[in-house]
């Protein structure tokens, strides 16, 4: 299949989800990262895929996919040269579907740099911000949350990128050791902060940022989060890319998709792939015992709350910001948003279990939050339906988990983790108070 750009009639806008009543540029939604009212931007439109690629996209690179399905997003503001070459660059490893039982395969994230799912969206905004920002006078400052693969990312995508400073938040003692050092190790204008408190504090001092308005007209500053669109719209590549991978292993069924959710802006890029017109039967949104959205589905209620620590960090999130992206594609209709999603919660013990299992019988290994959505999808699949669930992070990230789980652990499976602890760089820790983070702020700046 020949690689034609689609043209689209006119330049992509964005709106808030507060407020319709304003429009912003591509350019101001990814420097802002929340819209002024403080709720999240979205584009005006969704654009449909031609029909033609919908049937063929299967025959086109990986790099090819994500042009045609990103360019309508970023037409008249990004060049093509340059948005094939950020893509390119974004891109540039695998992401094989693995088969693991009968109609049941994983699509494996984590063969980036920093060995989880965040590298494509971390990579591909980083870009995008480096070409926006050639020739400004001032710096622009990335402020970033993390629940833990998130802050790695970032901070390997946005190493050394000229002209911008980056700022990470983790909550102290609750990310993995190859997570810390990950996110504390690239150094120079990447500042790792420990906050005393769980993500959701961490997430509260981003927010609080960009709500002032008067550091923001003296400060240049955007989000890396994927409360940012430049985040979250390069991973509708990843699903685009399953449904042609099964493709060309002559499954043509639209599948059933899990995905480990935490806060919640995979599975909204999966579910904005399905309204450009990628076939998706339907999904499951997996999580930990945080369950605000399993809840949610059941009552109709939207009633967060503080968040529980798990096995699966990554995913503890008590108010995930990208449910309210996500309810808006359904129309903020519960009844319309049941009709394609299930969520439920998976514990501790299930996740161990299944890891354990799963390796003995299969010789699979899994990290914990791959573990909740494979037990998702067996849970929710119908024998006769294809489905593949969604592997975020490498297993080796989460060694204090799975080596009691597996005989002789991770270096029995043949896993050896190439980092020393000792290489990780003094971590300043900060207390939960937006006041702190203000003045590190102000001195970066």
């Amino acid at each position: 299949m020949a690689l034609r750009a689609t043209i689209y009639p006119s330049r992509m806008k964005y709106i808030s989800l507060g407020s319709k009543d304003k429009t912003f540029s591509l350019k101001e939604a990814l420097f802002k990262g929340l819209a002024p009212d403080g709720t999240l931007f979205m584009p005006e439109r969704i654009p449909t895929l031609p029909q033609s690629f919908i049937e063929g996209f299967h025959e086109l690179t990986l790099s090819q996919i994500a042009f045609e399905v990103l360019k309508p997003f970023v037409q008249n503001e990004v060049p093509d040269g340059v948005l094939q070459r950020i893509v390119e660059e974004t891109f540039s490893f695998g992401i094989p579907l693995v088969k693991v039982e009968d109609k049941i395969y994983s699509l494996e994230l984590f063969h980036g740099p920093t060995q989880a799912f965040k590298d494509v969206g971390a990579r591909f905004l980083s870009r995008l911000l480096g070409y926006f920002n050639e020739g400004e006078a001032r710096k622009l400052m990335v402020l970033t949350a993390t629940s833990g693969d998130t802050g790695g990312a970032v901070a390997n995508g946005f190493h050394k990128v000229k002209g911008i400073e980056v700022i990470v938040l983790y909550p102290n003692g609750k990310v993995s050791p190859y997570q810390e050092y990950q996110i504390t190790s690239p150094g120079e204008n990447v500042h790792a902060f420990a906050v005393e408190g769980s993500f959701d504090d961490c997430q509260r001092l981003v927010k609080e940022a960009f709500n002032d308005q008067e550091l923001r007209k003296r400060i240049f500053m955007t989000s890396a989060n994927s409360i940012n669109i430049g985040r979250l719209l390069p991973q509708m590549i990843y699903y685009f890319h399953a449904v042609a991978l099964l493709r060309k292993q002559g499954v043509n069924d639209a599948p059933v998709v899990s995905v480990p959710s935490g806060n919640f802006g995979n599975i909204t890029a999966a579910m904005l792939a399905t309204k450009m017109g990628l076939p998706i039967k339907r999904f499951i949104a997996a999580t930990n015992a945080n369950d605000v959205v399993p809840r949610f589905l059941v009552s109709g209620k939207y009633d967060p709350h503080d968040t529980i620590v798990t096995i699966a960090n990554a995913m503890d999130v008590g108010d995930p910001s990208n449910f309210p992206r996500m309810y808006a594609l359904y129309n903020n209709h519960l009844k319309t948003l049941l009709g394609s999603l299930t969520s439920f919660s998976v514990e501790d013990d299930q996740i161990r279990a299944n890891i354990q299992s799963l390796y003995k019988s299969t010789g699979y290994l899994m990290d914990p939050h791959t573990s909740a959505a494979f037990i998702g999808l067996k849970k929710e699949k119908a024998t006769d339906e294809t489905g593949f669930f969604v592997s975020t992070a490498h297993p080796f990230k989460f060694g204090e988990v799975i080596d009691p789980l597996i005989p002789d652990g991770l270096k029995g499976a043949g896993y050896e983790i190439d980092f020393e602890l000792p290489n990780k760089k003094n971590t300043s820790v900060m207390k939960p108070e937006y006041g702190s983070l203000r003045e590190e702020i102000k001195k970066l700046a």
